[in-house]
């Protein structure tokens, strides 16, 4: 329940600041739950980001001032954070299919988009396979690149493409998918595509070696079609999991996907019984 009543706070926080210039860091701050775990959660517990949540509802407030009352144009969009009139008109006309100007013509229909409100509802016990397991420090031969937590739902599957695009992957056939933000506060974070390092092999300049630390990790299992098993397990962990832990917290910036070989499944990736894991550090509370 903890974690949930910090989302609604935030969604509250949020609310009272929303001509502020707030970011996600500062949200999270609000809520005393670093920035990497938070804007997960939020994502994986809401389906957007903070930053798209916080971009949509000043576009849907926007468009019901300009349609309301007689406010200019450049004075709303300066209200809600456009510093001109021209990234103003270009945001809201991505929102609302029309553009600023528009909006008092007769006819003319713009979006709304209320504020969320989460709401908890009790259907008995769950279950939820998952261990606790000790493992020493790793090093993985790796892709890596770095993306904004906004945009990373997005890219991070471009990124895949690219790397066996590019044939790279000859050299690392992706057995993990590692997320790393060891501040736990920054807008972005390094990711990883990776393998187990062997080091008698070359390390080709396109890649990179990197040592996961030796944590305590909460590993979940998954089984099904990617990628719609891994998203569901993922949901779980912050909306029905993470709520009930009593002993375990977050320990560190980090978040490592093990996926096993396709070609052990008749139907690869797709398979119904297709295996794939979510690593999560946690420590005694």
């Amino acid at each position: 329940m903890e974690w949930m009543n910090s989302i609604s706070e935030a969604i509250e926080y949020i609310e009272s600041h929303i001509t502020d210039d707030i970011s996600a860091d500062d949200v999270a701050k609000h809520v005393c739950i670093s920035s990497f775990y938070f804007q997960k959660g939020f994502s994986m517990l809401c389906g957007l980001t903070v930053t798209e949540y916080i971009r949509n509802r000043r576009l849907a407030l926007a468009g019901g001032e300009l349609a309301t009352t007689d406010a200019k144009v450049i004075d709303v969009g300066m209200k809600y954070g456009y510093d001109s009139p021209d990234s103003f008109t270009k945001a809201f006309t991505r929102f609302h299919g029309i553009a600023p100007s528009m909006v008092k013509k007769d006819g003319i229909l713009i979006k709304s988009f209320a504020p969320l409100k989460l709401e908890i509802s009790l259907k008995g016990g769950y279950l939820m396979d998952y261990k606790i397991i000790e493992k020493d420090s790793f090093t993985v031969l790796a892709a890596s690149k770095k993306f904004k937590y906004e945009n990373a739902k997005q890219e991070v599957p471009h990124f895949w493409q690219e790397h066996f695009a590019k044939g790279n992957g000859k050299y690392v056939c992706g057995m993990y998918g590692i997320n790393i933000d060891e501040q736990m506060g920054n807008e972005s974070f390094e990711y990883l595509i990776a393998d187990i390092y062997n080091p008698t092999n070359e390390i080709p300049e396109c890649l990179i070696t990197k040592t996961i630390p030796a944590f305590t990790w909460a590993v979940f299992p998954c089984v099904g079609p990617m990628p719609v098993a891994l998203q569901n397990v993922n949901t779980k962990i912050f909306s029905e999991w993470l709520p009930a832990l009593k002993e375990y917290e977050f320990a560190a910036g980090y978040c490592v996907e093990m996926y096993d070989a396709p070609d052990k499944y008749p139907n690869g990736t797709q398979d119904e019984n297709y295996y794939s894991e979510i690593w999560i550090p946690v420590k005694k509370k």
